[in-house]
């Protein structure tokens, strides 16, 4: 498949092959400094005909565009959920339990369970121990309903439908966090780089150092 083209090929395989439902499975935020880090899953069946015209990995679109696609996602998907970690709790657990916790809660927010989930990349952070006694009451009782296996694809957000929407869900919901954290902090030009490494951000952390926003257990100038 072309790198770039949407399809539901992936997840027409997995229905065939038993699943009745699949969920798609895509983070953003993971490398920011600051903010959350935020997962997104959407959920697709045999209902399903056709792959969501406009949808794809949300990187590759201008947040107008994805700001649009998030209620047609919305009405096209059999379910949807986004999860979050914070800051605080990325740097109590580290960034791969962190989003963990963000999927499960994720997951918590779903009216369907998934009978497998298709997850972007090539290391499945989903099912690995997530220090479950550390989590909220909600996720804990998500990770005692995570009982499906887990199938990653590399790039999957370029390729597949589910993938790619609940990338977009995930950064357009994201990105209104930084918007309105940026209200509080605006020295620091979260409304324009989203807490990531720009060079902006890091000028203005040597000025005025990290606020619990913040990923301080990171290196961060400052």
């Amino acid at each position: 498949m072309p790198t770039g083209t949407v399809s539901l090929r992936a997840e027409r395989q997995l229905l065939r092959s038993g699943a009745a439902v699949v969920g798609g499975v895509d983070e953003v935020g993971r490398g920011a400094l600051s903010g959350p880090v935020t997962v997104g899953v959407v959920l697709i069946d045999a209902t399903v005909r056709r792959s969501l015209p406009g949808v794809r990995d949300s990187k590759l679109l201008a947040p107008r565009a994805r700001e649009a696609l998030v209620p047609r996602i919305q009405r096209w998907a059999v379910d949807w959920s986004v999860g979050h970690s914070t800051a605080a709790e990325i740097d109590e657990v580290g960034i791969i339990t962190a989003l963990r916790w963000a999927a499960l809660r994720a997951i918590d927010g779903l009216h369907l369970r998934p009978d497998v989930f298709l997850l972007d990349g090539s290391h499945d952070w989903l099912s690995a121990p997530a220090q479950p006694s550390l989590l909220d009451e909600d996720a804990v009782a998500a990770t005692a309903t995570l009982i499906q296996p887990v199938v990653t694809r590399v790039k999957a957000d370029l390729t597949c439908a589910s993938v790619a929407a609940a990338s977009v869900l995930a950064k357009t919901e994201r990105d209104g966090i930084m918007r309105r954290l940026a209200d509080i902090h605006p020295e620091y030009g979260w409304k324009h780089n989203k807490g990531y490494a720009s060079a902006d951000h890091m000028a203005a952390l040597r000025r005025h150092g990290p606020c619990h926003q913040h990923r301080r257990s990171w290196r961060l100038p400052g």
